[in-house]
């Protein structure tokens, strides 16, 4: 199974961008620190501009973020760069002549959508700036 690290790449991008506001913010820069090709870089920050996460001006290294980290949640960061909204996804191949293949499709389904519901829920409840907070109390501790 292949994971998917865009949402925290984008929390990434967007705790970097508030934490190092007078830094170099280039996708370069930002690619260093997340360990990843600038070209991801730049598309992530462009799905989390189209969201209205986060605000850049043409030909300036400058992003900054499109409204306080208070204010943007990890369900907005979630929705704006991963293109299927599921968190677990049903094999489609199952065989229908057997009682369990024929019946559980439908029936995780159902499970799935209480954990996504609960899931997003979650999700809403933590925001960017909780995220930055954390790294600035595990920066301040090891600087102590």
């Amino acid at each position: 199974m292949k994971y998917s690290y865009k949402v925290s790449d984008a929390i990434h991008i967007l705790a970097y961008v508030s934490i190092v506001p007078a830094g170099n913010l280039s996708s370069n820069t930002i690619a260093e620190s997340i360990e990843s090709n600038a070209s991801v870089v730049r598309r992530l920050m462009s799905n989390l501009k189209d969201a209205g996460l986060l605000a850049s001006t043409v030909g300036a290294a400058r992003p900054r973020l499109a409204k306080p980290a208070s204010e943007i949640t990890l369900l907005d960061v979630f929705k704006a760069v991963e293109t299927n909204h599921d968190i677990l996804h049903v094999d489609p191949r199952t065989n229908m002549d057997c009682p369990v293949g024929a019946n559980i499709q439908q029936t995780l389904n159902d499970a799935y959508d209480r954990i996504q519901s609960a899931t997003e829920k979650e999700m809403q409840k933590i925001t960017v700036q909780e995220i930055i907070d954390g790294i600035q109390k595990r920066r301040q501790q090891n600087i102590s």
